[in-house]
């Protein structure tokens, strides 16, 4: 099936062709060489063409033999099309899947989650999959942007560990609960990990946060709102001057997190992803970037977070990344740029 894709990142349309052959109730789709933005949009398409044109078809397999690039739009396209297939009760299969692929599922840890023809050879080990996995962006690979977040992280832990104190005793003595809070947020490729904070919120904030969702004054696939209940008097303090955030410097050191980066969205925010907007975790996720630089709490729109994320891909180099941390300790010290 040929599907004519706008690029979410250029004016051109682009045809994209997705061949689809059918042996009774099973359609097997071909997947391109590539699996990046233009074509994933495609591919989601084709597959939801297939069961709506198809009532009948009881499963869809996906050929990856030639496919040697999959990356973050790619991987949601094929997230999309599984919840697609188990809406309308139709098996969902991935065939012929090369290294390059399987490393992405793996990473992600959706090789457990999708239906994988086994291909009788000896499962590669994790360095061979570490091996294959995709160049999604320059920032991905560099190894003095990689240099700069363990020595940025190193220091940032040593003013953590000054601070330490004084802000673990002002949390104890405001609210009780723990010092630290930690959240499962989704990185480079959408893999999961545990994000640091040091709380700023009542123990009950995550329970709380459906009751509240009315409240939401964003638009799109994030919640925020001013004057949140949730937020200690502390916890104000520690987020208008980014105090909380210290502890992802541990984040940066384990390199799940980079100095600067898009911002880290939390699984539920993924779920809720178009396959465009995936592009986003084409980098690492950072302690800082474009969102916090340009208006931080007073964006309102996650087309804006979107936009400011895909324009530090854009712009991105290591002087930018210097550029933007410069910025970033330049706000801190004005009080109206927190988060609230």
């Amino acid at each position: 099936m040929a599907t004519k894709v706008q690029g979410f990142m250029t004016s051109q349309p682009k045809e994209v062709n997705f061949p689809v052959m059918f042996s009774n109730d099973t359609a097997i789709v071909q997947v391109s060489a590539r699996l990046s933005v233009l074509e994933a949009v495609a591919f989601k398409q084709t597959c939801q063409d297939i069961t709506r044109a198809n009532p009948d078809t009881k499963q869809i397999i996906i050929d990856f033999h030639q496919t040697t690039f999959m990356d973050s739009s790619g991987l949601g396209a094929l997230v999309s099309n599984l919840k697609i297939a188990q809406e309308t009760n139709i098996e969902f299969i991935l065939r012929n899947v090369t290294p390059q692929v399987m490393s992405v599922l793996n990473l992600t840890g959706l090789d457990k989650v999708f239906l994988i023809e086994s291909q009788g050879e000896t499962p590669p080990q994790k360095s061979q999959f570490e091996e294959q996995l995709p160049t999604t962006h320059p920032s991905v690979r560099s190894w003095m942007k990689r240099f700069i977040d363990v020595v940025g992280s190193l220091v940032g832990l040593v003013i953590t560990g000054i601070l330490f104190i004084p802000i673990a005793a002002a949390i104890k003595l405001n609210s009780p609960g723990p010092i630290f809070f930690s959240q499962i947020r989704c990185g480079w490729m959408g893999k999961r990990f545990q994000i640091w904070k040091f709380r700023s919120m009542y123990i009950d904030a995550e329970a709380r946060k459906a009751e509240l969702e009315k409240q939401n004054q964003v638009q799109g696939a994030f919640f925020k709102i001013d004057n949140d209940p949730r937020v200690t008097k502390v916890g104000r303090f520690l987020r208008r001057t980014s105090l909380d955030e210290l502890p992802q410097f541990l984040n940066v050191l384990k390199g799940e997190m980079s100095l600067v980066g898009t911002r880290p969205p939390t699984p539920d925010e993924v779920e809720r992803y178009e396959v465009p907007e995936w592009q986003r975790l084409d980098v690492k996720p950072g302690m800082t970037g474009e969102w916090q630089v340009n208006g931080r709490s007073t964006v309102r729109k996650f087309e804006d977070v979107i936009r400011l994320d895909l324009q530090y891909q854009k712009n991105w180099s290591l002087m930018y990344d210097l550029k933007l941390i410069f910025k970033t300790v330049a706000i801190l010290f004005n009080k109206n740029s927190g988060a609230v």
